[in-house]
């Protein structure tokens, strides 16, 4: 399971292959053995095969390829709904139209995919997390016909792979973990954390295509701008309210 999780690569070409339903069933049930709060299971999961269904999903995450080429599209939502209308058909009446239970069944829901991630992998299919869910969560709602009390979290494609790409970079360890207290970073651990991200190939281009100075700019000022991220706040705080999550 190490193995499986340290060699964890995203996948966004799949071959042409069906993904069998006793293996999807497999994983799907790996999936929700997963931690929950108070063993509630707040969530769902959207499976959708259908190329048609994945074909009007698709232009809700910017028509990336994968989402049309992978044979499978889970999305995994904080899902209210069900344990709403148990606790009503038992005379128990639910207090969970607020922003607190958002968050406790988004964590349920990213538990759930995680697992499924990691199940399916560990069966030789590919993976790929889709963030860009929750900034069109207003159309995938719409889309998925998801009732009140149900918001869409994040997206994965799922299929047997089609391309072996080299594992991806990360932050040292010491970097991303700290013992008993936060130990804030100085100027010189933060240059010296980021300097194998900055002097990869890959990444140089990236500033050179994109005509900036460093890295971090085409974070901040190409991939993930602060007006997207304002505009895309606003959708999924209307979708919160809509969906019953903004009581005070």
């Amino acid at each position: 399971m190490l193995e499986t999780i340290l060699n964890h690569k995203s996948i966004r070409k799949y071959k042409d292959k069906a993904v069998e339903a006793e293996v999807l069933d497999a994983i799907l049930n790996a999936g929700i053995r997963a931690s929950t709060t108070g063993n509630m299971q707040v969530y769902s999961i959207i499976v959708s095969q259908d190329t048609e269904m994945r074909k009007a999903i698709a232009p809700l995450h910017f028509n990336q390829p994968a989402v049309k080429n992978a044979p499978v599209l889970l999305t995994f939502c904080a899902d209210y709904n069900r344990f709403n209308k148990w606790c009503k058909l038992n005379n128990a009446e639910p207090g969970y139209n607020n922003f607190l239970s958002f968050v406790t069944g988004a964590i349920d829901a990213l538990l759930v995919a995680q697992n499924v991630c990691i199940a399916a992998e560990s069966k030789g299919l590919g993976i790929c997390y889709f963030g860009t869910t929750i900034y069109t969560a207003d159309k995938i709602i719409d889309t998925l016909d998801l009732p009140k009390g149900v918001v869409p979290i994040t997206t994965i494609t799922l299929g047997y792979p089609d391309e072996d790409p080299k594992l991806t970079d990360r932050l040292p360890l010491e970097s991303l973990v700290h013992y008993e207290k936060y130990k804030d970073y100085t100027d010189e651990q933060i240059a010296a954390y980021y300097k194998e991200k900055e002097e990869l190939p890959e990444n140089k281009q990236f500033v050179l295509e994109n005509s900036k100075e460093h890295l971090a700019q085409v974070f901040t000022d190409i991939r993930y701008k602060k007006s997207d991220n304002e505009a895309f706040s606003k959708v999924l705080l209307s979708v919160l309210e809509k969906q019953g999550f903004m009581n005070q």
